[in-house]
């Protein structure tokens, strides 16, 4: 199978989230409220959602003939029917429809391919900003942006340390911030300095996979929609996304979709685990 895990497999994907983006964008520039309903889950879903959902879906299922496609708006099999899964795609066709609900910008198109568990290839498409980040198993991980494509990567903690700069740790606005914050305290006596970023969606993983943080800690629920295709550009950026037990963080294991929680570290030689909670 992995023949096909190629960059031009990976162009077409972020051309597929860019179709996407420019349905929630018609629908984000649009005068007035965002008309918002409420899941069974009581999670937010607007039009633009939806949307994104019914260009991404029939599409990947045409790049990718046989191959299964869940996502956060589709109706989700049994574990007894989805555990038999060793690829399938998993799309959240709008992450962070709260701060997209608020007009702030930060939201994404996750669309990511699960191989027996792992991520393998992952796009995150930032539609405000036109900026897209990708990442191909042991090819590499990419910004695209202007028309330019980036290589990028995480980051070295040794060479901050001896530059004295601070750790930056990125963070949601509105989860789990006082374990965040008890966790923050306990960097700050160890290394000296800390700066934070908040930030919504899976661009917080991005981030790190760039080498603009460090780690990003989240103490805080989330589904594995959520994180699959910014974990793909973690990993092929040179980073982990670990859980609460500091194991890699995988997925179709269970019957739930809900992931433990969890760090994204970007440089995987420094020794977080005395730091982590």
């Amino acid at each position: 199978m992995e023949e096909i895990l190629d960059k031009e497999l990976l162009q077409q994907v972020i051309a597929l989230s860019k179709q996407a983006g420019e349905a929630i964008l018609e629908v984000y520039g649009r005068a007035g409220d965002i008309v918002v309903d409420v899941k069974a889950d009581s999670s937010p879903v607007t039009e633009a959602d939806l949307a994104a959902h019914a260009i991404i879906c029939p599409a990947l299922e045409q790049l990718l003939p046989g191959i299964p496609v869940l996502s956060e708006e589709s109706e989700v099999p049994s574990f007894d029917e989805r555990g038999l899964w060793h690829r399938y795609w998993i799309v959240d066709p709008l992450d962070g429809t709260k701060e997209f609900i608020r007009r702030n910008g930060e939201f994404t198109v996750n669309i990511a391919l699960i191989e027996r568990g792992v991520p393998v290839l992952g796009v995150v498409y930032v539609p405000v900003t036109g900026v897209s980040y990708a990442g191909l198993q042991d090819v590499g991980a990419f910004k695209y942006e202007g028309g330019e494509e980036t290589l990028i990567r995480v980051r070295s903690m040794d060479q901050r340390q001896r530059d004295g700069l601070p750790v930056m740790v990125v963070a949601s606005r509105s989860h789990g911030a006082d374990a965040v914050d008890r966790m923050l305290s306990k960097i700050a006596d160890s290394l000296g300095e800390v700066e934070t970023r908040n930030m919504g969606s899976s661009l917080k993983l991005c981030l790190v996979a760039e080498g603009a943080a460090d780690i990003y800690p989240r103490l805080a629920p989330t589904c594995e929609w959520d994180t699959a295709a910014a974990q793909a550009v973690v990993e092929a950026a040179g980073g982990q996304v670990l859980d609460d037990m500091l194991q890699v963080l995988r997925y179709n294991t269970k019957a739930d979709l809900l992931n433990p929680f969890f760090y994204v570290i970007g440089d995987t030689s420094f020794d977080w685990a005395k730091l982590l909670p």
